[in-house]
């Protein structure tokens, strides 16, 4: 049978058909710029890419493009093949720690966490509705980021602020790209033959977080309320001091929104080179642009830190570091600098191991410390997806 799976951001719809139990991938694709006059999209079926392009006025005209383009490339014949649908939904606050049916019930509790998630919940939640226009009679399920994450304890989730703000208006730590997390976690277990795993988990793209992942379930993670906590990133702040917002509304006269919008678009590598993709950042920094270097140094800085914070929150019981996600699959100088800022912790990096694996090359996983090295540390592709769409399986009952 044949499960879609729907990623939906505020101008884009990101998808994928898999063939289920094999888990084969039928196509995959990206519509971009939605509502924009130079919206286009790709598809990949059977390995070759197509792109076309054309006006997609809204989500609901996305979802029709997606659904000409299953049955021009012979995906289905009839839509009756489509058993069920998989939601990425980014925030599922305290109520949601696992994937669940989508109600009515179910959206209303997404419109009401939209104050957590602006800039993501309205493309969720207009692709959900589309498809259940598309699909009535199809199960649509919402895969939260946030739910692998409830398992973190009170101690690790709870910020140091009066205790009204948690019980009243749910500030706490969520965190974010747990479907991620969650899918390296389920590998890994496998690998080593055992559920209570210690890992930490760096997913390392634009967007970036850390987990550390205590007797197979989530102990901590870097992402907080928002996905603005956390590591410096393509374009979003990280971690910093939170009087810094009120000081720049009053020295720039700018709003807390303007300041928040700051933080989250202008901010990170963007803020400090002027570029937001890490490979744009890197090509300056081999020109010896000093932003661009100073940039890097910060982020690599950051990952280290992190990650030795959680050596010592797992009380040094290790089973792995794992790179996953855009940078951390292909960001080769990236992982060198990390793990030699981690020798004290007797981590000891391969560079010939390093250099042999990345997306782009013949091997895109594997190890890349020596065997004398404490912790192995190994890359890791993410497949979200996959792991959208065996939620969508397990919770639709098909």
């Amino acid at each position: 049978m044949k499960i879609l799976c729907v990623n939906c951001g505020s101008s884009s719809l990101k998808f994928q058909v898999n063939e289920v139990p094999s888990y084969e991938v039928l196509i995959n694709g990206y519509i971009e710029k939605i509502g924009q006059d130079d919206c286009f999209w790709n598809v990949k079926v059977n390995g070759e890419k197509i792109k076309s392009e054309g006006l997609v006025a809204n989500h609901s005209e996305a979802v029709k493009v997606l659904i000409d383009e299953l049955y021009k490339n012979h995906i289905v014949d009839s839509l009756d093949e489509i058993k069920a649908v998989g939601h990425r939904v980014v925030h599922g606050g305290e109520k949601y720690s696992d994937s669940v049916i989508i109600t009515d019930e179910v959206i209303k509790d997404i419109e009401d966490l939209t104050k957590f998630a602006s800039l993501h919940h309205p493309g969720n939640l207009a692709g959900i509705r589309a498809m259940i226009e598309a699909l009535p009679d199809v199960p649509q399920v919402a895969v939260f980021d946030t739910a692998f994450h409830q398992t973190i304890p009170m101690k690790n989730y709870m910020y140091p602020v009066p205790m009204e703000w948690y019980k009243k208006y749910g500030v706490r730590k969520y965190g974010f790209h747990g479907t991620s997390h969650k899918y390296i976690t389920e590998v890994m277990k496998e690998r080593l033959g055992r559920n209570n795993v210690n890992l930490i988990i760096c997913h390392v793209g634009s967007g970036a977080s850390i987990s550390a992942i205590k007797d197979g379930i989530c102990y901590d993670t870097t992402m907080g309320l928002t996905p603005l906590d956390g590591l410096m990133m393509g374009t979003r702040s990280g971690s910093i001091d939170p009087s810094i917002i009120e000081y720049i509304c009053k020295e720039a006269n700018m709003s807390v929104s303007d300041v928040n919008d700051a933080l989250n678009k202008k901010s990170g590598f963007l803020g400090i080179s002027g570029f937001s993709d890490c490979r744009d950042v890197e090509a300056q920094a081999n020109k010896g642009d000093k932003n661009a270097l100073l940039a890097l140094d910060m982020f690599n800085d950051r990952i280290a830190k992190y990650i030795g914070e959680y050596y010592l929150e797992l009380e040094g019981k290790v089973d792995a570091i794992i790179f996953t996600a855009g940078v951390g699959e292909n960001g080769l100088d990236i992982r060198a600098a990390v793990l030699n800022r981690l020798k004290p912790l007797g981590i000891i990096l391969d560079e010939d191991k390093n250099n042999s694996i990345a997306g782009f090359k013949e091997q895109k996983e594997g190890t890349i410390t020596s065997k004398d090295s404490k912790i192995p540390v190994i890359v890791l592709p993410t497949d979200e997806e996959k792991m959208i769409v065996e939620d969508t399986y397990r919770i639709a009952n098909i």
